[in-house]
């Protein structure tokens, strides 16, 4: 794809004069889920720099520690030490089965926890940043099977994700999960595995083509007695003999090889590049693009916070070629929904998670040690219809006679917790049927849709809306307000 900008003039400030409600609308749904008229406003009074400084703040809101997490724990340790006391088969494998619902129900509620968050227009900013993180520095809960390290892994993410990357690339070489998903803790001096070494420098810091396999090969050395445990490591399967990487001698452990990736050219364009490709476009932009920003970001001691401030406010992130033609994630379309219609995440999962997933993408479960490459992949029959099937369920009333008892308990909890707009209700499209035709037509186009829609558009739907008895109003206000949902205008941003 050829750039819309000069490097030399892409990664310079947004002129103030140039800041307007159509490009704060475009920051919101780009770096968020979507563009509330609300946050817009205060967006374009408040000017981009200190609407940045407010969206990625300098200390991260924390995620709440899950109730159930600590309550699992406390009974995974006691079914392991029951599994070891007995011998009897079929016992063991009630054990087994407990300890994998545990794992399930743990990893469950963390996700909604996440989510519930994330729908929070004052800080789904950063939890999109945040989601970034997660697909640079991958794991999965179906190699690591415990919610407990997912959880302390992300976590890890948050607290470091406004910091130096070379301090967050370290914290992440010892989280407990990345060492069991990359298999560190396999790796000994005497037989060196080279998985997250290899990974550290292929996905998470320089990018294929900046490394050679000599490279991997020493740096492995430099990563062995890494162990899920109180000190982190097993000091007689620490390799602290000399070592060459990047050309240059010592006996480096793995921070010392962290530092030295950090010292590559490649070090400072690489996750510039990935945040294009996550925030951007799917098209493949030149490295050298990237340049200007990449010895910027260099002078700030790679500093993860001073790069997203500069990235959203550069005159290439507000580039007309690179707004209103991105493909939603799942995540970005759900969430993006709950905000446009003003939801609460409903905590059941067939209505929520299992939509997510049918979407093609599952918190907790990327596909594999890349992340999700998005784009237009997330497209296709199935997908389509998945999306399309959420937009209807999001807009049509709860009946809560068909719930199962579990279910209802967690509507009870979800409620008592102050959530409890889960549906379009009766109550929202009569009082959306008091706009009229023309004003109702006029909500749906300029608040909804990313795109600036056709007059033809306009009349055609106004035209729907208008032409109805009284008793008809709600059900057209509803089918067009689905239809503007389901329709391809409304799954870019």
């Amino acid at each position: 794809m050829t750039p819309p900008l000069d490097p030399r003039e892409a990664w310079q400030p947004l002129p103030a004069s140039a800041w307007n409600a159509e490009l704060a609308r475009h920051l919101l749904r780009r770096a968020g889920w979507a563009a509330r008229p609300d946050e817009v406003a205060r967006a374009v009074k408040d000017g981009l720099g200190n609407t940045l400084d407010r969206l990625f703040p300098a200390t991260p809101p924390p995620l709440p520690r899950p109730v159930f997490l600590p309550l699992a724990e406390t009974r995974k340790a006691e079914i392991r030490s029951l599994r070891r006391d007995t011998t009897d088969p079929e016992q063991r494998r009630i054990y087994e089965r407990e300890e994998r619902e545990l794992e399930r129900t743990s990893g469950v509620e963390i996700s909604f926890k996440w989510l519930q968050a994330a729908a929070d227009p004052t800080r789904s900013v950063y939890e999109k940043w945040f989601l970034f993180l997660t697909d640079v520095y991958v794991v999965s809960m179906e190699k690591v099977r415990s919610a407990e390290l997912m959880f302390k892994h992300y976590d890890l993410l948050r607290v470091n994700g406004t910091g130096p990357a070379p301090a967050l690339t370290k914290a992440v070489s010892r989280s407990a999960a990345m060492i069991r998903y990359l298999d560190l803790e396999l790796s000994s001096k005497k037989a060196p595995n080279e998985n997250f070494a290899r990974e550290l420098m292929e996905l998470f810091t320089l990018g294929e083509g900046n490394y050679t396999e000599n490279d991997i090969k020493q740096a492995a050395r430099a990563f062995t007695g890494y162990r899920n445990g109180k000190d982190g490591f097993r000091q007689n399967d620490r390799d602290t003999s000399a070592k060459t990487v990047f050309g240059q001698t010592g006996p480096y452990l793995g921070d010392d090889v962290i530092d030295l990736i950090y010292q590559q050219p490649a070090a400072a364009t690489f996750l510039p590049r990935e945040m294009a490709r996550f925030y951007l476009t799917d098209q493949a932009l030149p490295h050298e693009f990237f340049a200007p920003l990449g010895e910027a970001w260099r002078t700030t001691g790679f500093n993860l916070r001073e790069l997203c401030l500069r990235f959203f406010g550069s005159c290439a992130f507000y580039a007309p070629t690179f707004r209103a033609n991105y493909i939603k994630s799942p995540i970005h379309f759900y969430l993006g929904l709950l905000q446009d219609l003003g939801l609460d995440v409903l905590p059941l999962q067939r209505t929520t998670l299992q939509p997510l997933r049918q979407m093609g993408q599952t918190f907790l479960l990327p596909p594999n040690v890349r992340g999700w490459v998005g784009g237009r992949l997330w497209i296709n029959s199935s997908t389509l219809a998945a999306r399309r099937q959420l937009a209807q369920t999001l807009c049509t009333p709860l009946d809560e006679d068909r719930l199962n008892a579990d279910e209802r308990l967690e509507l009870v909890g979800a409620r008592d917790a102050g959530h409890g707009r889960f549906t379009v209700d009766n109550e929202r499209i009569t009082s959306f049927t008091s706009l009229g035709a023309t004003g109702m037509a006029e909500r749906l186009c300029d608040y909804f849709l990313p795109v600036r829609v056709t007059p033809e558009y306009r009349s055609a739907l106004t035209q729907f809306l208008g032409e109805n008895r009284s008793n008809e109003a709600e059900v057209k206000a509803r089918s067009a307000t689905i239809a503007v949902l389901q329709s391809p205008e409304y799954q870019l941003c």
